[in-house]
């Protein structure tokens, strides 16, 4: 039986508390309590549809704005996806899903090769979630990117309500990370490069 790929991360500063736990082989069961609403919703559609289990709290500085604290969480849940993943032997690594919300469409694409990179192509219209803005939910992603050693590429194709596309992206985001996180049988426990290795 391969080690449980689960990983908790605690970040305290002077804007910012977050602790974090991610379950990467999870039933998609989430508790979290962030302050910002809107983010809590999103991360529980994260968590469900990518099967992950996820538990957060997290208090910052938000009588000042959402940013401190949507940034940390983004830290703290890149740092988990690479903590869980360990060596990433047998993983697929690579996936990507076309997610659809209502009118909003949007495809997102992952390697956990352990290079962070993050690219968001067609940005969200203009608008927010609460106090989540749409450049908030970039910066979001971007940090996961970077912490997580994972190329992460999201193209907004279309939509009209941006709640719709935040949410299409949070989903497909779920969905492609599971995808791509998934042991592969045929990989017999080696790594998916041919390099044979992968920053961890």
């Amino acid at each position: 039986m391969p080690a449980e790929r689960i990983a908790t991360v605690t970040r305290t500063t002077g804007e910012t508390s977050v602790k974090l736990t991610l379950g990467i082989d999870g039933h998609g069961s989430s508790a979290i309590s962030t302050g910002v609403a809107a983010l809590d919703h999103f991360l529980t559609l994260f968590s469900r549809h990518g099967q992950f289990d996820l538990t957060i709290d997290a208090h910052g500085d938000l009588e000042i704005d959402a940013h401190h604290t949507v940034e940390d969480i983004g830290i703290c849940l890149g740092q988990a996806i690479r903590q869980a993943l360990g060596d990433h032997k047998g993983i697929r690594r690579t996936a990507d899903v076309a997610n659809p919300m209502d009118e909003a469409l949007a495809h997102i694409a992952v390697d956990c090769g352990g290079r962070g990179y993050f690219v968001q192509r067609d940005p969200f219209v203009d608008g927010s979630v609460g106090p989540l803005d749409t450049d908030l939910v970039r910066h979001f992603f971007e940090q996961i990117a970077f912490e997580a050693r994972i190329n992460l590429h999201i193209v907004t194709l279309y939509g009209s309500n941006v709640h719709h596309q935040i949410e299409a992206v949070f989903k497909g985001f779920g969905r492609a990370l599971d995808a791509a996180t998934q042991i592969d049988p045929r990989l017999e426990g080696r790594l998916p490069s041919t390099k044979e290795h992968i920053e961890s």
